[in-house]
């Protein structure tokens, strides 16, 4: 019986059986009391377009409930220790299992993490190291760059140590009196300046250039010592050392103005001599394994270590062998053989952050489980997607229940059930509007049942180039020194498969120079305060009308502010820190999470107080105001595809393609501009793709020069260029394979991109 009868047949069992996960009337955020019954140990996916509720009811409802209910299983004392979990807003919700939810929220950016102990994997490299490494050295501790008996002393096993970047402090080309100093606190004629140039060590007249290695020593790096300095005996201590001492010891973040900005600019990383960046101690370096020594294996690319360790036939180490390269093995099968076990965890993307935490289940004894992903294709070449729905299938297979959120139509064409909903975004979505198999999605109607099969053709005619951009040798991290040319006033996508080279080819030779703008998915530097009307200025123009309308002062109207309700500080919510255990946040009870007094709220712009104003989506202000400067950075949020975005929503709840196209709306009033965005079709509906690449036309047509980072086949058809990096991915990519138009590439390219663009372009 295929997979498409056993469903049917399952449709006809009774409605209160075991088969599946009944949802009723779930109204968590937006959804409008949403009901149906996903199918178990199937795989489902979840469509819609952005703002339409898919993650309400994925992860803020089924997900949610099922780990509130498993912390509800461990005793009280216990449960003190755990972030307390509210009950979603839904009727009922039936036979759920263990849910693990495998997200693409960054991992911790702790130095000490990386991919190696993410995984497991270095755990288990370690013990093999302990047991057939020569010389013998100690226990598998002994590997470790977290523990005492394993990590270098002088880097405490962090591979890095704080230093001073000596041109931040001085300008070499001028001397003492003329100024050379830059650090605060020593202008001309201060008692620090006064006390280095009275010193006698060095002439103050004499440029620093010109200082002899001795004086230059003495200059920066001589310690305290006792000098007489006219008729006192006083501490002179060198530059390098007075400003070590003051900055190094404090806490960053309790600087202030110049004083942060100067410790953010002098103070740097760099790395650690002793252990060459290593994080282990000599001991831990001296055995080996075949010539390698631990630091060498965690440093090589997954999948040279995968064959290196199936070269190793030791039977006092089998099971251990066995696990690690299963591991490793994973990790290569999901698409990040060009990584390594020495990569730190908060420099990968949230799409290979996804898939490294998905590593961890695939080998797992678990079965009947949830697991619930964000987007796994986010980041992935399509070249990539197979391999990932593989893996999909497989956890199915083992007997779990994985619902995935998804746009990508081929991740959308392995489902055994899809739900779509909408049809619209924020107010206009929340409803089922379609629950069934595949080909009832087609037949269904619905903007994603019409869209999936799609396709943007490529340009007749591709915009000519205004001119070029060259880049000249580039060899940061794997490129292999390339030499490009990127085209001006036109649109070019940067495409390749994961780890091939396209981020460090852009960001690292192109953004930064003049007249770029770059718009990524970082997160915005910002506290929960931030939110769209304060990031885009938006919020001077909203406080400017509701001043102008009551006749008093626009700071009122000011969560940061006059206007702020005193009880919780204008957030409208009250954070309690509860030490070692999760804090706590709960709706401020004085203005009932309405963030400002009740005097302020008594005063109206068209019938709706300053709270009302900020809840609205963005599409809701756009026809309530009719102020220019207010409508004319509407207009841009609308144009990116956040129409559904709350202009008070806290920047901390984007997600990644929200943040990148927030950005892009702040810089879009600029023309002559080179835009670069990082995958801006990530989180965005088939339907949307088709805005986004309206919007890139028009940016374009402006006057501008777009460069996108990109793997959705509807965008490399649409670009007038493509610059195709490969042909694989870290050592086995850092190449140009391809550059020119999307047709030539369909005609002549033999690259991975060019056989699936081809295929795309053909269907």
């Amino acid at each position: 019986m295929t997979i498409a009868d056993d469903l049917r047949t399952s449709d006809h069992r009774a409605a209160d059986g075991h088969d599946h996960i009944q949802v009723r009337g779930a109204r968590e955020n937006n959804l409008a009391g949403i009901s149906l019954d996903i199918p178990k140990r199937r795989l489902s996916v979840f469509t819609g377009v952005s703002g339409s509720g898919k993650s309400s009811l994925v992860f803020d409802t089924i997900a949610a409930e099922s780990r509130r209910l498993i912390n509800e299983t461990y005793t009280a004392f216990i449960q003190g220790f755990m972030p307390p979990l509210n009950r979603p807003d839904v009727d009922a919700l039936h036979n759920l299992s263990a849910a693990i939810i495998v997200d693409q929220e960054r991992m911790g950016a702790n130095a000490r993490s990386t991919v190696g102990t993410a995984t497991d994997a270095y755990t288990m490299l370690r013990l093999v190291f302990s047991r057939i490494g020569t010389p013998h050295v100690g226990p598998a501790y002994a590997f470790s760059f977290n523990t005492p008996q394993g990590m270098c002393p002088d880097c405490e096993g962090l591979g890095q140590i704080t230093d001073i970047d000596v041109d931040e402090l001085v300008d070499r080309n001028l001397s003492l009196n003329e100024g050379a100093i830059k650090a605060p606190g020593f202008p001309v004629d201060s008692w620090l300046w006064q006390l280095m140039a009275n010193s006698g060590l060095y002439d103050p007249a004499v440029k620093l250039k010109d200082f002899t290695p001795r004086q230059w020593e003495d200059f920066l790096h001589k310690p305290a010592t006792k000098l007489k300095i006219g008729t006192s005996t006083l501490t002179y201590e060198g530059l390098a050392v007075r400003v070590r001492r003051q900055y190094l010891g404090k806490d960053r973040e309790s600087m202030k103005g110049q004083t942060r900005a100067f410790a953010d600019r002098a103070v740097k990383l760099v790395r650690c001599a002793a252990c060459d960046g290593t994080r282990l101690n000599e001991a831990a370096r001296s055995a080996r394994i075949d010539g390698l020594n631990i630091a060498e294996c965690s440093a090589m690319q997954i999948n040279d270590l995968a064959a290196f360790l199936g070269g190793i036939a030791d039977p006092s180490v089998g099971p251990a062998l066995d696990n690690l390269r299963a591991t490793l093995d994973g990790l290569v099968e999901i698409g990040l053989g060009y990584l390594s076990l020495d990569r730190e965890s908060g420099t990968l993307s949230g799409g290979e952050a996804q898939r490294v935490k998905m590593v961890r289940h695939l080998h797992s004894s678990l079965s009947d489980a949830t697991y619930v992903f964000d987007e796994p294709t986010a980041g992935l070449h399509p070249h990539d997607i197979q391999r990932m729905n593989e893996l999909l299938i497989k956890l199915r297979d083992k007997g779990n229940t994985v619902l995935v959120v998804e746009h990508k139509p081929e991740m959308i064409a392995i489902a055994d059930f899809v739900a779509d909903l909408g049809p619209g975004a924020g107010a206009q979505g929340g409803r089922l509007c379609y629950a069934g198999d595949l080909k009832g999605l087609r037949d269904s109607g619905t903007l994603t049942g019409r869209y999936l099969d799609h396709r943007v053709t490529l340009r007749d005619t591709p915009r000519r180039p205004s001119g070029w951009l060259p880049i000249r040798g580039a060899t940061l991290h794997n490129l292999r020194d390339v030499d490009a040319d990127l085209p001006l006033g036109v649109l070019t996508v940067v495409t390749g498969v994961a780890g091939s080279g396209k981020s460090s080819l852009i960001h690292g030779y192109v953004a930064g120079r003049e007249g770029v703008v770059v718009a990524d998915q970082t997160p915005i530097r910002g506290s929960r305060r931030s939110n769209p009307a304060t990031y885009t200025g938006l919020l001077d123009p909203i406080r400017a009308a509701f001043a102008k309308a009551n006749g008093v002062k626009p700071a009122l109207f000011s969560a940061n502010s006059e206007g702020a309700c005193p009880a919780c500080k204008g957030i409208g919510l009250i954070y309690t820190d509860l030490a070692m255990m999760a804090g706590v946040a709960t709706v401020c009870e004085d203005c009932e999470g309405r963030r400002f007094t009740p005097q302020v709220l008594a005063y109206t712009l068209r019938g709706r107080n300053i709270s009302e104003v900020l809840q609205m989506p963005v599409a809701e202000a756009s026809e309530f105001f009719t102020e220019r400067a207010a409508r004319v950075i509407l207009e841009r949020l609308s144009a990116v595809g956040l129409g559904y975005l709350g202009l008070g929503q806290p920047l901390t709840t984007l997600s990644g393609g929200e943040r990148q196209r927030l950005k892009l709306a702040v810089h879009m009033a600029r023309n002559g501009t080179t835009y670069v965005l990082d995958e801006p079709t990530t989180g965005l509906h088939l339907a949307d793709v088709d805005h986004l690449l309206g919007l890139l036309d028009r940016l374009v047509d402006d006057g501008n020069t777009v460069i996108v980072i990109e793997h959705h086949q509807a965008v490399m058809a649409h670009a007038d260029w493509i610059v195709d990096l490969g042909p694989g991915a870290g050592h086995d990519g850092g190449q140009v394979v391809f550059a020119g138009t999307p047709a030539e590439l369909v005609a002549s390219g033999d690259s991975l991109t060019a056989r699936h663009l081809r295929a795309y372009v053909s269907r």
